[in-house]
């Protein structure tokens, strides 16, 4: 299911600041799950660190978004600041779904003018990219179903 938070930036936070509730927030979602380290999470967002308080002092986070994808979750992270930030109502709680997660990917924009910082920061962690992210529809169609149907039927019939 498709979620989105919004994060205040710029009066209300520094980008660094800005990027630390980001990162606390992907980390806190994927612990959820059981088969996942929250650690590694905060391992993937401290690589993309540097890019990431890029991202957010150039403002591209307002309309190009981070997005979490683990089991269920497909998350958007964007920033808001100026006065629209001051009166910002964050949700910053973990974004349900990520329980039975057994792996995640963090997808970085890459504008134009930090391609390179983007990218270099997706080649030193496997849980990081720099391509775009799988739209919704491709995600919940590559889990497939979830029933087996045919083993479901094979096992009622050996009764």
């Amino acid at each position: 299911m498709r979620r989105t938070r919004e994060v205040a930036a710029s009066p209300m936070r520094s980008a660094s600041a800005t990027w630390t509730v980001i990162a606390d927030l992907v980390a806190d979602t994927v612990a959820q799950s059981s088969a996942l380290l929250r650690d590694e999470a905060v391992q993937a967002m401290a690589v993309a660190e540097a890019a990431g308080r890029m991202l957010i002092a150039g403002g591209h986070l307002h309309k190009h978004p981070i997005t979490l994808v683990a089991g269920k979750v497909y998350c958007e992270i964007t920033t808001v600041s100026g006065t629209a930030a001051l009166a910002l109502e964050e949700n910053l709680n973990p974004v349900p779904g990520a329980a039975g997660a057994d792996a995640f990917m963090i997808y970085l924009p890459s504008p134009a003018p930090l391609q390179q910082q983007v990218k270099e920061a997706a080649n030193a962690h496997a849980r990081l990219s720099d391509g775009s992210p799988p739209t919704e529809q491709t995600k919940a169609a590559s889990s497939g179903p979830l029933i087996d149907r045919e083993a479901l039927r094979q096992a009622v019939t050996q009764r």
